[in-house]
């Protein structure tokens, strides 16, 4: 049987981010509304061009062409057009392939008080304010970066690669960090290491990708063959001995990646650059804006102590 909507692994996404919208973007911001509506409707038959979560996206829907019978992923497009103005993306859509079947059109108003109704573990958009939004109330987003699209035919594999503290795990360490700094941050994970985190904005969607990592188990004990298609990893800025907690969270939660690295403050594009993500999360923008030659699809998730803007000094 088909995985119900409430089981899936369901990501909401904006067109701004599976598409280059960069162009209608600009005709929007220059002539307004109405000559948007009728750039739309002249160019109704012009596929747009991918944008940086497409590589990601194609080969999450993948997962249903390898587990037909469960179908246990979907994505939702998410859009501020009405439903005029986004036939356009529609048929984008189409055109590549890609198997999208439900959609929710605001005509000019932010879609992500609807992520609960989908069930969505992730709602990913070029459109800050969206995503703010969505973060203010607890929901799962993330801001797509800007970068080059690299979406080689013969790269079958997806993979997924996450920040811990503030992605996964909540910004609890994070806070003691900022505060106290690097030597009462290893003595607070010390003291607590036995203690799992709370689960961060991320952390049901990282949950659901290691049901799909239990999924090609099973697949690859039935068949030695089955060439498995998923993979994850955790890349901190952590290191002995603030690795404890890290293990006992994700034992707590029952998933494990298949890669961890713990790099005490290296960069992490080093890692980034191996392991070639087709997107990677992290709370911090200072890490973001580090990536190898812009190629890495990256995606801020503004959530915490990281992102709170510090109130101005007294007068």
């Amino acid at each position: 049987m088909p995985f119900q909507i409430e089981d899936k692994l369901v990501i909401g996404i904006a067109s701004s981010a599976l598409f280059d919208l960069a162009e209608s973007h600009q005709v929007y911001l220059d002539k307004g509304q109405e000559e948007y509506r009728l750039y739309q409707e002249q160019h109704l038959d012009t596929i747009l061009g991918k944008g940086v979560a497409f590589p990601f996206i194609k080969r999450f829907l993948n997962i249903n062409k390898c587990f037909p019978r469960q179908s246990p992923v979907e994505v939702v497009l998410f859009s501020r057009n009405s439903p005029e103005t986004g036939l356009r993306v529609l048929r984008s859509i189409a055109h590549y392939g890609l198997d999208i079947s439900r959609a929710a059109f605001m005509t000019g108003k932010s879609p992500y008080p609807y992520l609960p109704a989908f069930n969505a573990s992730l709602f990913l958009s070029a459109n800050e304010e969206d995503v703010k939004s969505a973060i203010a109330v607890n929901y799962p987003a993330g801001l797509v970066l800007p970068s080059q699209i690299d979406d080689g035919d013969d790269d079958l594999e997806l993979r997924v690669a996450f920040d811990f503290d503030g992605v996964l795990a909540d910004d609890e360490s994070e806070a003691v960090f900022k505060q106290g700094g690097l030597d009462q941050f290893h003595a607070h994970e010390t003291l607590h290491m036995a203690r799992p985190h709370s689960p961060g904005p991320l952390a049901n969607m990282f949950q659901k990708l290691a049901m799909m990592q239990r999924l090609e188990e099973r697949a690859q004990r039935r068949d030695p063959g089955y060439r498995r298609i998923v993979r994850i990893a955790i890349i901190t800025a952590r290191s002995a001995p603030a690795h404890e907690r890290v293990v006992t969270t994700l034992k707590s939660w029952g998933v494990s990646a298949d890669e961890t690295f713990f790099l005490g403050g290296m960069d992490k594009s080093r890692v980034l650059g191996v392991f070639k993500p087709h997107i990677f999360f992290d709370d911090q923008l200072t890490h973001l804006r580090a990536g190898p030659g812009g190629t890495i699809p990256m995606v801020h998730v503004p959530f915490g102590v990281a992102n709170r803007v510090a109130p101005p000094p007294p007068a």
